[in-house]
Parts: C-alpha cells; sequence; structure tokens
C-alpha cells in the first residue's frame, strides 16, 4: 500500500490527451474552434453592445438576452484560447486545483444558460398571460424572488460536483482524454468508488437541466393554450416565444448529446465524442445570438443600423456636398468661358 500512497501524492498535475489520436492532423483542429472564437465574440459583442446602447431595448426580456449573450461569451473567452494553445502549442499541462477551477466556471456558466432560458419563459408568461401585472412581476425587487433562488441552486449543485471530485485519489494516471477539465473527463480517473460523483452528477442533471426543461414546457404551454382560449391575435408574443423555444432545443439537444456520449463511448470513436463534448459548449454561443439577432424584429433593426455601410457613405456626400456649397459661395460668379477653363483645369 506504501507504493499506493505515493502514487497518489504525486497526482496533483494533468495532462490533456485531446485529438491525440489524429496526430499530425491535430493542429487543423484549431481553425474551426478558432473560427467559432471570433463569431461567438464578434457576435455576442455586438448583441450586448445594441440591447445597452438603446434606450428602447431596456426592457426586461432584451436585458435577458443580453445576459444570455454575455453568458454565451463568457464560455468560449474561458475556454478556447487554453485549448488553442493546447492544440497548437502542444501546452496540455494544468494543476489540479486549476482544473476544478475551470470545471467550476464551464458547468456553472451551463447552467446558468438552462437557468435564463427559464426566466425568459417566464417573462413571457406574464407578458402573455397576466399582461396588466406584467410591470408588478418584472420590477426588480419582485424579479429576484425568482433570479436568486435558482442562482443559489446552481452554486451548489456545482459546487457538490467540484468538491467531491477535488476529494477523489487520483492514482491511476494524470491523463485527461479531453482539451478542457470536464466532471467526467476528470472523474474517470479517480481510483475508488465514484458511485458518489455520479449520482451528484445526475442530480445536478434533473434538479437543474430537467427542472428548468419542465418549468420551460409548463410555461409555454400554459401561454399557448391561453392564446388559443381567447381567441386574441398575439403574434408578435408567440413568435417571441418560437425564437426561445428554437434556443432551448438547440441548447438541450447539445447537452443530451455529449451528456450520452460518457454512456455509449464504445459505439464512438475518441475524437468524435471529444469533438461533441466540445461543441455543445461552444456551438449555442455562436447559434444563439444570430437567432434572437434575425428572429427578433428589434434587435436586428437596431443590429442593420450599426453595421450598415451605408453610413460612411452618406456621411462623405454630405462632406462632399457641403464642400461643394463652400466652394460655390466663396467663389464668385463667373462668366461662361472663364468657368470653362477652370473646370478644364480642375479636371
Amino acid at each position: 500500500m506504501e507504493p499506493l500512497k505515493d502514487n497518489i501524492s504525486s497526482h496533483k498535475y494533468f495532462i490533456f490527451s485531446g485529438f491525440t489520436e489524429l496526430g499530425t492532423l491535430k493542429s487543423y483542429i484549431s481553425i474551426p474552434f478558432l473560427i467559432l472564437f471570433v463569431v461567438s465574440l464578434f457576435a455576442n459583442s455586438l448583441l450586448i453592445y445594441v440591447v445597452v446602447s438603446q434606450r428602447s431595448l431596456h426592457s426586461p426580456m432584451y436585458i435577458l438576452i443580453a445576459c444570455m449573450a454575455f453568458v454565451d461569451m463568457s464560455l468560449p473567452l474561458l475556454l478556447i484560447p487554453n485549448l488553442l494553445l493546447n492544440v497548437l502549442f502542444n501546452w496540455r499541462g494544468i494543476s489540479l486545483s486549476g482544473c476544478l477551477v475551470q470545471m467550476f466556471f464551464v458547468h456553472f456558466l451551463g447552467t446558468c444558460q438552462s437557468t435564463l432560458l427559464l426566466w425568459m419563459a417566464l417573462d413571457r408568461y406574464f407578458a402573455i398571460c397576466i399582461p396588466l401585472c406584467y410591470h408588478e412581476y418584472m420590477s426588480l425587487h419582485r424579479f429576484l424572488k425568482f433570479v436568486i433562488p435558482l442562482l443559489i441552486r446552481n452554486v451548489i449543485m456545482i459546487l457538490m460536483v467540484v468538491v467531491l471530485a477535488g476529494s477523489l485519489s487520483y492514482c491511476f494516471k494524470n491523463v485527461i482524454n479531453h482539451c478542457i477539465c470536464e466532471h467526467m473527463a476528470l472523474v474517470e480517473l479517480a481510483c475508488g468508488s465514484t458511485n458518489i460523483n455520479s449520482l451528484v452528477g445526475l442530480m445536478t442533471v434533473f434538479l437543474v437541466t430537467v427542472f428548468d426543461f419542465f418549468c420551460i414546457t409548463t410555461s409555454y404551454i400554459i401561454i399557448f393554450c391561453s392564446v388559443l382560449r381567447s381567441g386574441k391575435s398575439s403574434g408578435k408574443a408567440l413568435h417571441t416565444c418560437m425564437t426561445h423555444i428554437i434556443v432551448m432545443v438547440i441548447s438541450l439537444t447539445f447537452v443530451l448529446t455529449a451528456f450520452l456520449s460518457y454512456r455509449i463511448r464504445t459505439s464512438l470513436p475518441a475524437a468524435g465524442r471529444l469533438s461533441v463534448s466540445i461543441m455543445y459548449l461552444f456551438l449555442p454561443s455562436c447559434f444563439n445570438p444570430i437567432i434572437y439577432g434575425i428572429r427578433t424584429t428589434e434587435i436586428r433593426q437596431h443590429i442593420w443600423r450599426t453595421l450598415s455601410p451605408c453610413w460612411p457613405v452618406q456621411t462623405v456626400n454630405c462632406s462632399s456636398a457641403n464642400t461643394t456649397r463652400e466652394l460655390e459661395e466663396a467663389v464668385p460668379p463667373s462668366p461662361p468661358a472663364t468657368t470653362g477653363v477652370l473646370l478644364d483645369i480642375h479636371s
């Protein structure tokens, strides 16, 4: 047992081995990651800028969309630079404490995505089903009653997962078959029983993701039933609901695919399972701002005004017109012959 203790004490430093089976092709993996990184940063930062800079968008629904964009932008900023250093420059080492910190933020931000979708569903429920009380329920002090308990739940569940992972003894090996510190990728290296870790991980999935999905689904069912029962036209409201549902379906599809990939790993190649596990974190951060920007009319109009290439042209034209007017006022009228000479000289 003494060698085992020495071995346990030495495993405080880990090495990422993601995509090593690709050999020389490993560096090409950086291309899609870099594209995702640029698209995510640009799209989410543009969405946040538009919502913050336009006073007409300072309503709860658009503020929640901006919060979602901030969370979507935080994940690539947290993970992709480290991942690119791993793939391109073979910087693959990380300490156990650094791995646990990274794990906490990765999974906490993931739970925030799910919770934000739930808050958006509540916002649409108040706006459509009880519109007369909308501003009362969505006031800051009332809405915090929905926000704070869910955030506390997320922090507690993720802290339990991380603390339990940090209490394990990693005596088998210190090579993580991943490019980031994901919970299952680290826990599978531990010696001894990991049943408690698996149980708490499943509890987190059910108490956060499944619970939020159930509440979101219930909220939208009530919304659609209320609209159909009232017989009123609520096309704009339902259009917004469909936008949230599209984002929710995309996010949950990637999360469940990554979750199941660890349970059916024998039928998936290592590189494929690793790609799925990474993409569920990054692809929604690229798709979400695009979906909101395309399907939300107010945001789309402000984005178009922000990016419209006509503004510089109009400014130049106005400047040219002003300059021409000033020259015409400064130069006195000339005879036709002289004017022709001046035109010939300037041409």
